[in-house]
């Protein structure tokens, strides 16, 4: 009679365990369950079919402001004498001196000593340097440079570009262009690809092809589109979802997670655009206190400098944008998998307890980097004697403050809306969150007690 007493309390214990998450939320087995139905799948084709829809649209804009093939003039400051492109060479230092400036030989080929002054004036640095590129490779030259604010110091076996043009007469002249960095860049490029790669290994490497894609698009559609007379804020729009279609998926795969962060950064992008147009309507920001924007104006007529402005504040929020989504994306599929008791709202709430910290810093983050960047402008105007209020409203510190305002907006609504969409998604459809640590089928049960 003792054996046959322990079968049946193993035979009836499985049903008892079967419903774990409703034994969580109420103690009994009757179904009632603070976890919501699963969602559909309905919710997942709704945001790919959105992303299929935009990418067709995105591809559509493509092709309806692809740049024409005309030819664009050299402005004037960028041409040579004869109204060329300018040409550089290599060069490199090796002499250098103070001495009377007037010589005959600067800026002329030669291959022994430079000529003498005729006269002894006013002293300059003079430089001789060998030609290490070009038609007249082997060969020297003489730069002299008056000593001054701005003006290059030269020192021996410094390397150099040199720019190359011809004279009225057609001789061969040569000028100091600026210093030669194609080796340091390089390998500070070069350490920056390897240290990512080693820390996030393939990951990393496709993050780089990414970068190179969307220097291509910038440099390839979205510049020669500007210069064509396009419209700016479709150009940046197209030019940047293309950035983030490549970039995203690019770097961390065609999933769900990834998916949802695209969503939220295209819409943020949207968003973004807007708030610029508004923003720059309203404080009739002109870009002219930046000189380059004054050449533009005065060289390249018939491209707007507002939609230059507007171009850059879109494609200039792409990043932090791209950072936030893509941190609260991964942030809420994380929750999801590591506890399969979370609700939706749960996943929402913890999500944003996240993004709540990351919005705080990335402010941060964008009020300094462009106040860093416009140093050399306040450091002036410290010393120019204007009162805070003048300094702050003009044109070239309000466009930093407009372009912070704007992105920290955009930076603040993408947070809940991104986070929204990934924890929709974060449970599939059709799936019991807490079926991955259900306990033996009865069937099982019921063999071993026989």
């Amino acid at each position: 009679m003792a054996g046959d007493a322990p079968p049946a309390p193993r035979h009836r214990a499985p049903p008892k365990t079967t419903y774990p998450c409703t034994v969580e939320s109420h103690g009994h087995g009757h179904g009632h369950s603070t976890t919501p139905a699963p969602l559909s799948p309905l919710a997942a084709r709704i945001v790919v079919g959105l992303l299929v829809a935009i990418g067709i649209a995105v591809i559509g804009g493509a092709i309806a402001l692809w740049p024409s093939q005309q030819h664009a003039e050299i402005p004037l400051p960028f041409q040579t004498s004869g109204g060329g492109a300018v040409q550089s060479e290599a060069g490199t230092v090796i002499s250098q001196d103070i001495g009377a400036c007037g010589s005959a030989s600067a800026g002329r080929v030669f291959t022994g000593n430079p000529t003498p002054p005729v006269s002894a004036g006013y002293e300059c640095q003079r430089s001789i340097v060998t030609i290490d590129s070009g038609p007249n490779a082997g060969t020297k030259t003489l730069i002299e440079i008056v000593p001054g604010p701005g003006q290059p110091d030269l020192r021996t076996g410094e390397s150099v570009r040199l720019v190359r043009q011809t004279d009225p007469t057609g001789t061969t002249q040569y000028s100091f262009n600026d210093y030669s960095r194609g080796l340091p860049l390089a390998v500070i490029v070069g350490v920056f690809a390897v240290v990512i790669c080693i820390v996030a290994r393939w990951r990393g490497f496709r993050a780089l092809i990414g970068l190179v894609v969307a220097f291509a698009v910038l440099v390839g559609f979205m510049l020669p589109a500007l210069l064509d007379g396009a419209p700016a804020i479709p150009v940046a729009l197209v030019a940047g979802s293309i950035i983030l279609y490549t970039v995203l998926y690019l770097a961390h795969g065609v999933n769900l997670r990834t998916s949802s962060a695209l969503l939220g950064t295209l819409t943020s992008m949207l968003l973004a655009a807007v708030l610029s147009y508004i923003a720059i309507r309203m404080t009739h920001l002109t870009g002219l206190s930046e000189e380059q924007n004054t050449d533009v104006q005065a060289y390249i007529q018939h491209v707007s400098i507002t939609g230059l402005l507007l171009a850059g504040f879109i494609i200039g929020s792409l990043g932090v944008l791209n950072d936030v989504t893509i941190t609260q994306a991964s942030a809420a599929f994380e929750i999801a998998s590591a506890d399969t008791h979370t609700t939706r709202r749960q996943i929402f709430s913890s999500a944003m307890r996240v993004g709540r910290d990351h919005i705080a810093s990335t402010v941060y983050t964008l009020v300094l980097a462009y106040a860093g960047g416009a140093l050399p402008l306040l450091l002036l105007f410290s010393v120019a004697g204007r009162s805070i209020q003048d300094v702050l409203t003009g044109d070239a510190v309000a466009i930093e403050i407009v372009r912070s305002s704007v992105g920290g907006i955009a930076l603040a609504l993408a947070v809940p809306l991104t986070t929204a969409i990934a924890a929709m998604l974060a449970r599939p459809g059709g799936r019991e969150p807490a079926t991955a640590t259900a306990p033996p089928s009865p069937r099982k049960s019921g063999r071993h007690s026989r």
